[in-house]
């Protein structure tokens, strides 16, 4: 079974936007980058993936081999990993008391909340990930006096506490500066390298952001898909313009990724 399969997807929203017939397949331990602008899709591909929003009658959700509407889609957000910078209102329903240590551990039982005591191969779990994000000074800080960058790397370290069988970054960089974004960056890619079965998937509208991890891409535009495919294939001028609307030129760095300048 495929870790993900989109079958004639619409969402429609008053005053526009959504997905519109949209049909996608990703295959386990695949690497795919989402790339659009602003309004582009990316948002409702991401929360149609995770069952939070439904599809119009005649589209088809399957992920990790749950059929969304038939099977238990409780069961398949418990192999799902996701981490986005729009989550911290939904911890603990704006609970100020959580450190950032036991936000991380409410990754374990996929909750916003800690509901028992956490076990010690847990919390050195947990302060491991931590760490591996140049985090661990924040380990007692409250996660609600976290600047968003911290808390940022704090939904990272949390996605990291299950052994996901696919694991969504959804705009994680969008409230870091130059070097936390870089340490993350090099952070995915390590895990790439250490969980090979893993699906992973980066959304992002920043070109720069796609590390070469990320060997097949999505290009939206306006609820459709503009590109699928090869990362060479996706990342050219051409699609680039026509997504994006601007007159790109690509400029390539020694580690392969990629810029962008306008011209």
């Amino acid at each position: 079974m495929p870790a993900i399969d989109l079958k004639n997807i619409t969402v429609s929203f008053d005053g526009g936007g959504g997905l519109r017939n949209l049909s996608w397949r990703v295959e386990r331990g695949e690497r795919w980058f989402i790339l659009g602008a602003n309004g582009a899709g990316k948002t409702t591909l991401v929360k149609v993936i995770l069952g939070m929003l439904w599809a119009r009658a005649g589209g088809e959700v399957s992920v990790l081999g749950c059929r969304y509407g038939t099977d238990n889609l409780l069961a398949a957000r418990r192999k799902i990993a996701w981490a986005s910078p729009f989550m911290p209102e939904w911890i603990s329903g704006g609970n100020d008391t959580l450190s950032v240590l036991q936000v991380v551990l409410t990754g374990a039982d996929a909750t916003f909340d800690l509901y028992r005591p956490p076990a010690a191969a847990a919390v050195a779990r947990a302060e491991t990930a931590l760490a591996t994000l140049n985090a661990a000074a924040l380990r007692d800080k409250l996660f609600a006096k976290c600047s968003s960058g911290e808390q940022v790397k704090t939904l990272i370290a949390r996605a990291m506490m299950i052994e996901p069988e696919l694991m969504i970054l959804d705009e994680t960089c969008v409230h870091l500066d130059l070097p936390s974004r870089e340490i993350l960056l090099r952070s995915v890619d390590a895990l790439a390298q250490r969980r090979p079965a893993t699906t992973l998937i980066l959304v992002t509208h920043r070109l720069e952001e796609i590390t070469p991890t990320f060997t097949r891409g999505l290009l939206l535009h306006d609820g459709q898909i503009a590109a699928q495919g090869a990362r060479a294939t996706i990342l050219t001028p051409e699609n680039l313009r026509a997504a994006f609307g601007l007159n790109l030129r690509l400029v390539a760095g020694a580690g392969g990724r990629l810029w962008p300048v306008v011209e």
